[in-house]
């Protein structure tokens, strides 16, 4: 996920919220993990909103930082 971020953020790209970003031809993408699906579909609405709401913070997602937010640190 990382790699794919990183050159297509390169020669021009630019950064948006919730993993969205643009490439240096002006293409939007989203790039999520698979486990943000996993997070979010909990059936603990409690975690599940947590999850969210650290993600709505984001630019390039962090699943290290996911995973705090769904177990509440």
């Amino acid at each position: 996920m990382d790699t794919l971020w990183e050159k297509l953020t390169a020669d021009g790209g630019s950064e948006s919220q919730c993993g969205w970003l643009k490439d240096k031809y002006g293409l939007s993408w989203q790039i999520i993990p698979k486990v943000l699906s996993e997070l979010l579909g909990d059936p603990d609405h409690e975690k599940a909103g947590r999850v969210m709401q650290a993600m709505l913070k984001m630019k390039k997602i962090d699943v290290a930082g996911l995973e705090k937010a769904y177990a509440g640190e």
